[in-house]
C-alpha cells in the first residue's frame, strides 16, 4: 500500500477520491493528514480535528475484495478490522454499528466507504491523542505510523465477510442502548436483529449502512 502523507488537507477522502477519478493514482493507495479541516462524517457531518489524531483515507480495487462483502457493509468489514487491530493493542474499542468507532458510551471516530470507478474508498477518522467536546479519544498510546503499519497488515490477511462477521456479531449487542438514522428517522438499534449480511431489520424493514 503506497502512502501519501499531507500536512494538511480540507478531507482526504475528497482529496483521494478526485486523485482517482482523474487517474493520477492507481489503488491500492493511501493518503494521510496531520489536520484535516473539512472532513467527511456520516450523513453529511463534518469530522474536523487536529494534529495527532488519524485522518486516513485509502482504496482498494474491488476486485480485490473478499467474494463474499456485500458493498452495502463494507464500511462494517474494514471499520472491524481496524477494531481488530486497535483491540491487538489492548484498547477496548468497539464498533457501533454501522460504522462508528465508540469507547463506552462516547464516540472516537468512525469510517465511510465510497465506490469511485473501479475502487472502493475508505475514509477514517479517529481521536488519537485529542477529542472535541462530548467525543474520547483513543485509550491506548499507539503512533499513526505503528497503527497503519499493523492495519494494513491486516488488510493484506484477506479476511472473509464471513470470519469478521462471525466476530462482529458477538458484540452486536453493546448496540442495544444506542440508535442510527435512516432517511432522518432515528432507529433504536435495541429493536433492530442484525442479517447475516450486515443489514439489520426493524419492524419488517431492512437497512444497509450504504455509508
Amino acid at each position: 500500500m503506497k502512502i501519501r502523507f499531507l500536512e494538511s488537507i480540507d478531507s482526504t477522502q475528497v482529496y483521494l477520491k478526485k486523485l482517482l477519478v482523474e487517474k493520477r493514482v492507481v489503488s491500492p493507495y493511501s493518503v494521510v493528514a496531520k489536520i484535516q479541516t473539512a472532513g467527511q462524517g456520516s450523513r453529511d457531518n463534518s469530522w474536523i480535528g487536529l494534529e495527532g489524531n488519524l485522518f486516513l483515507s485509502f482504496s482498494l480495487p474491488l476486485t480485490s475484495l473478499t467474494q463474499d462483502l456485500k458493498l452495502e457493509s463494507a464500511s462494517i468489514y474494514f471499520a472491524y478490522i481496524l477494531k481488530m487491530t486497535l483491540e491487538e493493542e489492548k484498547s477496548q474499542v468497539w464498533l457501533k454499528w454501522p460504522n462508528d468507532f465508540y469507547l463506552g458510551k462516547q464516540k472516537i471516530g468512525g469510517m465511510i466507504t465510497n465506490v469511485i470507478n473501479d475502487s472502493l474508498v475508505c475514509g477514517v477518522g479517529l481521536n488519537l491523542k485529542t477529542a472535541q467536546k462530548d467525543f474520547a479519544k483513543l485509550d491506548i498510546e499507539i503512533s499513526i505510523e505503528k497503527l497503519l503499519e499493523k492495519y494494513f497488515k491486516n488488510l493484506e490477511k484477506e479476511f472473509s465477510w464471513k470470519q469478521v462477521f462471525s466476530k462482529y456479531k458477538l458484540e452486536f449487542y453493546k448496540n442495544q442502548n444506542f440508535s442510527t438514522h435512516e432517511k432522518n428517522e432515528k432507529i433504536p438499534l435495541g429493536d433492530a436483529h442484525l442479517e447475516d449480511d450486515g443489514s439489520i431489520t426493524n419492524n419488517g424493514i431492512r437497512i444497509y449502512s450504504r455509508r
